[in-house]
């Protein structure tokens, strides 16, 4: 399920969203991952290839599908219990945005 979410994402992609490139890596279950945007594309690799990613997100595969699919935002009460966590919030927003999510 996880691999078939970021399989699509290249294609949902929405160039110009961001003017700096991001970088995340996401550890979500078993599955890692390793997303590089810029302006124009995503990239998307399987496992940490990134010494140091600007964003670091760790979530079930469950609760990453509800926020990719069914519209989902994380709360306070979300980081705070431990279901996600993350080194910069904000940047997970950013990252749905460059995909229509947000």
């Amino acid at each position: 399920m996880i691999d078939e979410l970021f399989a699509a994402m290249p294609k949902e992609y929405r160039a110009g969203v961001i003017s700096q490139p991001m970088s995340y890596y996401f550890s979500i279950g078993d599955n890692k991952k390793t997303v590089r945007l810029d302006s124009e594309r995503a990239i998307i690799e399987d496992g940490k290839t990134l010494d140091t990613a600007d964003c670091v997100c760790k979530t079930s595969g469950e609760f990453f599908a509800r926020i990719w699919r069914d519209g989902y935002r994380p709360g306070v009460m979300d980081f705070m219990s431990g279901k996600i966590k993350s080194n910069d919030p904000a940047a997970l927003e950013t990252f749905l945005r460059c995909f229509g999510k947000a």
